[in-house]
């Protein structure tokens, strides 16, 4: 909900007025302004069959004032807030398009009671999407998990694994062996399950951790894991031939599972960013911090003490400017190339937000060095 209570115009309808990421389940235009959310999807989509509607993670439940009031009576609690928030969303789906079933996150409801489950008759208007996103998930755990569902009179489940995200908030390459053991394990929780109540997996590729965060994997990136995932969960399991039907679809000579690469090419749409984003990931810092940090020409006689009076030896400018200069019309290049491609696929919000914060930290250090290396030489003559 943070994309919508972030605004003004909503953000009376928060939970605890500070926090925009759950909304005030005790006032009416609450459920108006998700039933409008979800009225306009529904609009774009008129043959779906099954609607997601959320509900995870929803931190700060029960500490509005509402809702302490609402708890100072003794039957209630902050689980049957919840569960009667679902229904009441659940319920409009079914009323008002039959042939449409929701979908909620399981997460809230995993420490609840079987009958507190039961009572909410929540398990005869939704089905259940169970996340976990970790390469090493409980699989007894999640099969106990299940079962108690379905004491609880949940019939269908849903899987929710991830192929990029999940392992770091800014994160720049997705790690293909991280997101691949996952979707292994969620293959073995399947295997342990009854016949016919899974309904299939969701591959999430996130894209922020919030709406507030910034940018982890972008999409192109992913692909080489979406892939490998995909052909995982199709053979029932990884194997070498997975690895060589992908490098085959992507147009990729050799792709690695347990590590990332500073070298890949493909012919996969995208596949631009994704070389030159590896490039940038691999090479831009360090070899920026090598030049600044660790060529004794800079350090010994163009130390910020020097750069601040603007004074260098003149023996010693040839010895490090060339390197300077070409390192910076490299990665200036480079970055140019990067904004093109991302250009034809992002918003250029988005592109300026992540050449921003990946590679303008070491561009503008190298730019300040040799503009500085520049105002040093004019003062010599």
């Amino acid at each position: 909900m943070e994309f919508v209570l972030k605004h003004k115009e909503f953000c009376h309808l928060r939970e605890v007025a500070m926090f925009p990421n759950t909304v005030n389940p005790h006032k009416e235009d609450s459920l108006k302004l998700v039933i409008a959310m979800i009225e306009q999807v529904m609009t774009l989509h008129d043959d779906l069959r099954w609607f997601h509607i959320g509900c995870d993670e929803v931190y700060y439940l029960g500490e509005g004032e509402d809702s302490k009031e609402w708890l100072q009576q003794e039957e209630n609690t902050i689980e049957k807030l919840c569960l009667a928030h679902m229904k009441a969303v659940a319920s409009h789906i079914v009323s008002t398009h039959s042939t449409v079933k929701p979908i909620v996150w399981d997460d809230m409801l995993r420490r609840m009671s079987k009958e507190t489950l039961r009572d909410s008759g929540l398990a005869q208007l939704i089905e259940l999407m169970i996340w976990d996103y970790s390469p090493d998930l409980d699989v007894e755990s999640k099969a106990s998990l299940i079962e108690k569902y379905q004491k609880c009179n949940f019939s269908k489940f849903w899987f929710a694994s991830a192929f990029k995200g999940a392992t770091g908030v800014n994160q720049c390459l997705t790690l293909i062996g991280h997101h691949l053991k996952n979707h292994k394990q969620w293959l073995k929780v399947a295997e342990s399950c009854p016949a016919g109540i899974i309904r299939g997996i969701t591959l999430t590729g996130w894209q922020r951790y919030d709406h507030f965060s910034v940018l982890c994997e972008l999409l192109p990136v992913g692909i080489p894991s979406l892939a490998i995932c995909l052909q995982a969960l199709k053979n029932g399991g990884y194997s070498e031939k997975v690895r060589e039907d992908v490098e085959k679809l992507l147009g990729l000579s050799h792709l690695e599972i347990d590590s990332c690469m500073s070298d890949i090419t493909g012919t996969f749409p995208g596949n631009e960013i994704l070389s030159l984003v590896s490039q940038i990931a691999f090479y831009l810092k360090s070899s920026v911090d090598e030049l600044l940090e660790n060529n004794r020409y800079v350090t010994g006689w163009f130390s910020p003490y020097h750069r601040k009076r603007k004074k260098i030896h003149p023996i010693m400018i040839h010895h490090f400017q060339p390197d300077a200069i070409r390192l910076l019309t490299k990665w200036t290049v480079l970055t140019e190339e990067l904004q093109t491609a991302m250009k034809k696929i992002f918003y250029t919000t988005a592109v300026e937000e992540w050449i921003e914060e990946n590679v303008q930290p070491s561009l503008q250090r190298l730019q300040g060095t040799v503009d500085d290396l520049n105002c040093a030489v004019q003062e010599l003559s």
